[in-house]
């Protein structure tokens, strides 16, 4: 095997002791409870992440044999429903936690041993795969009721912080670079290919916007987001673990509907993937950087990401990691929101063993968010990289800003 294939290994080693943390924290009875109406039971993630390697570096890329070819199948592929539709399923259609936990001690055997003679891009899709999937499966976690999961030993919330006003940065006009080059190294295929754009002048809030901003709205009639809570006459946030007073200070994680239903009340509107990237990579020289930071490699100074976190914490933390325009957070502490439908670049290419990863979004229904958040694992916090969800997708940690033209 060779080195860099043993770093790739004990990458996917680190992401497996990751999912495997959270899946410790459900108790048993609620594996087959279904958090988020719109998802799959439990179980299925469960035995889903493995399922995926097997069929994607065994079974597709080497052409091996199945063992279990009803669970390769069963656990295969995820879902992603209009919002309020739900699957029929009954927990008794589900097999046994001891049968998937022997299916996938029997695949990451497979798995490792056949390692060294799988591309390395797979290995990279697999690391990745795995990665996203920490967030969706601490989204689910999030919707189960608390007497149904543990809390970690430390637990640690950024309550207090001096909530901003709106405060609106002019942006200069420049070009903006999307995308990625296929000699950087891995990408998902909708990051392909690299391109500029050029972005007139235009303002963006410095800071995300707040709990407290989105509570004005609220009270003059716009709809509370999915994680306010009615207790008595206040509103409370249901973070990871516990209700708390609602923080001021901390982003609002809301819908696309209800970010741009906050951005007309305020006559402003949402950035578009392009007006993001100048305002996160751009500077007033010209040049791009890897990251709103600069060209130095992620570092959790720089942002609440890379699990630093379960919740947010308020949005003027982390100044180190602003941009060269002095935006705030632009990675970290929630994905954002832009105005620009998920939609292939120009040279687009699906994965040949995984061909509808992207295009099967390809909707009007899907938009880009952008930057990352508590629980966005460091390697997927390069520039090109490129997250999405429904308009009105209630359960992501997806904040937003404003933008001015």
């Amino acid at each position: 095997m060779t080195t860099l294939c043993s770093s790739l290994q004990r990458e996917l080693e680190k992401a497996r002791r990751r999912t495997d943390s959270l899946f410790a924290l459900i108790s048993p009875e609620a594996m087959y409870a279904r958090p988020i109406p719109e998802r799959h039971r439990l179980i299925f993630y469960l035995g889903h992440l493995e399922a995926f390697d097997w069929n994607q570096l065994c079974r597709w890329t080497l052409g091996k044999p199945a063992f279990h070819s009803s669970f390769d199948e069963l656990f295969e592929a995820g879902i992603d429903p209009v919002v309020g539709t739900a699957s029929t399923d009954t927990p008794s259609d589900w097999p046994t936690i001891g049968e998937v936990e022997d299916y996938n001690t029997r695949v990451r055997q497979e798995v490792d041993r056949a390692l060294e003679h799988v591309p390395e891009e797979m290995v990279h899709v697999a690391i990745e795969h795995r990665l996203m999937h920490v967030e969706t499966t601490v989204y689910l976690l999030h919707q189960l009721d608390s007497s149904q999961k543990q809390t970690p030993l430390s637990v640690p919330l950024f309550l207090h912080g001096q909530a901003p006003s709106e405060e609106m940065i002019e942006i200069p006009e420049g070009s903006a670079r999307l995308g990625r080059r296929s000699e950087e190294g891995f990408g998902w295929d909708n990051e392909f290919e690299e391109h500029e754009v050029f972005v007139p002048v235009f303002a963006m809030s410095r800071y995300k916007t707040t709990n407290g901003q989105y509570l004005q709205f609220v009270n003059e009639g716009g709809t509370p987001p999915a994680f306010w809570k009615r207790q008595g006459d206040q509103w409370v946030l249901e973070t990871m673990f516990e209700r708390v007073p609602l923080p001021l200070s901390w982003p609002v994680y809301v819908t696309h509907q209800q970010a741009q239903a906050y951005a007309d009340w305020k006559g402003f509107a949402l950035p578009t993937e392009a007006q993001f990237h100048r305002a996160a990579y751009g500077t007033p020289s010209g040049i791009e950087q890897e990251f709103p930071w600069g060209d130095a490699p992620v570092r959790t100074a720089y942002g609440n990401f890379d699990f630093q976190a379960w919740d947010p914490r308020p949005v003027m933390a982390d100044p180190q990691g602003a941009s060269a325009f002095g935006i705030a957070q632009l990675v970290g502490n929630g994905w954002e929101w832009t105005s620009t439908l998920f939609r292939p670049f120009e040279g687009f290419n699906p994965l040949p063993t995984y061909p509808g990863y992207s295009a099967r979004f390809f909707d009007q229904d899907h938009y880009v968010v952008k930057g990352g958040g508590p629980q966005t694992a460091s390697r997927l916090l390069r520039r090109s990289f490129r997250n999405w969800f429904r308009q009105d997708y209630p359960y992501a940690h997806t904040s937003f800003r404003c933008v001015e033209t």
